[in-house]
């Protein structure tokens, strides 16, 4: 019978081992990258990826949501619980702009994510958004910031959110209470001018009627309707001491708003005795 030249060939035990190890490291190296590259998401950290907008919803005079499609209709966007995303456009002038958002959506919404936006009459990314078209494509990088939760981190979570500082807020209390293997409690305090202005309101209030023994939200309002049973003017101690888990070393207070809001808050809760590891500012 006719034989391959290489039929004949001896090769000796070590090298067949050494063969079968190289390829064996070959084939888990391959594993892992295919795995790593399923899991990453859609985002680049280190540059940006376009996005389609695909609906624009108006939700008040200065508000809007944004859907914007992911590749496909299984594309999870790879943004971990905490994190946000830099946003790229163009200002009135037509000068480059970039400014941080965080989606109001999960990775267990697949195939698409959401930025819910205040516009400003003067802000420079506002004016992107508020030009901004459906088939439009928006700039997108990330994951950012040097927040990550893990569920378990902290017993309790005291949250103080000053107008469009909710969307962290609310994207880290959707990630606790559809998770039913996280205990975690959460104290919103949620400050805006008026009743108009607070943003998510049907949702937050559907989270409270859904998990009353895990979830409490606490409105203020600087210009309250009557009647009015929530907060009126500015957040204060007395409102932080009654609606926030007093300070413990399994607690943490995150705040974000408008930075006047955030520097009264930080005095606020120091005054109050929570110390800086139980802090953290978005």
């Amino acid at each position: 019978m006719f034989k391959l030249p290489f039929e004949s060939m001896q090769i000796p035990d070590a090298e067949l081992r050494g063969l079968a190890v190289a390829l064996a490291l070959v084939g888990v190296s391959a594993g892992f990258l295919y795995y790593a590259n399923i899991n990453r998401g859609c985002l680049n950290p280190k540059k940006f990826i376009e996005f389609k907008l695909v609906k624009k919803t108006q939700l008040s005079h200065n508000t809007a949501k944004f859907r914007f499609a992911l590749p496909t209709a299984s594309s999870v966007l790879g943004l971990p619980v905490g994190q946000h995303v830099l946003c790229r456009g163009k200002d009135s002038e037509g000068e480059q702009v970039v400014r941080p958002y965080t989606p109001i959506t999960l990775d267990s919404d697949v195939g698409y994510f959401e930025l819910v936006v205040k516009m400003y009459p003067k802000g420079k990314m506002s004016h992107h958004f508020r030009e901004m078209q459906e088939g439009d494509c928006l700039p997108v990088k990330g994951p950012q910031g040097r927040f990550k939760y893990k569920p378990g981190q902290a017993r309790a979570f005291g949250m103080l959110a000053g107008g469009s500082g909710i969307t962290p807020m609310f994207q880290l209390i959707q990630a606790i209470l559809k998770n039913p293997k996280d205990k975690t409690n959460v104290h919103l305090i949620y400050a805006n001018v008026t009743a108009d202005d607070i943003l998510l309101n049907e949702e937050l209030d559907a989270f409270a009627s859904k998990f009353p023994s895990r979830f409490k939200v606490y409105y203020v309002l600087n210009q309250p309707p009557v009647p009015w049973n929530g907060g009126t003017g500015f957040v204060s101690k007395e409102m932080i001491q009654t609606h926030c888990p007093a300070p413990a070393k399994d607690i943490q207070i995150l705040r974000c708003g408008p930075p006047a809001m955030n520097k009264a808050m930080a005095a606020h809760l120091n005054e109050l005795g929570y110390t800086l590891r139980m802090q953290f500012q978005f």
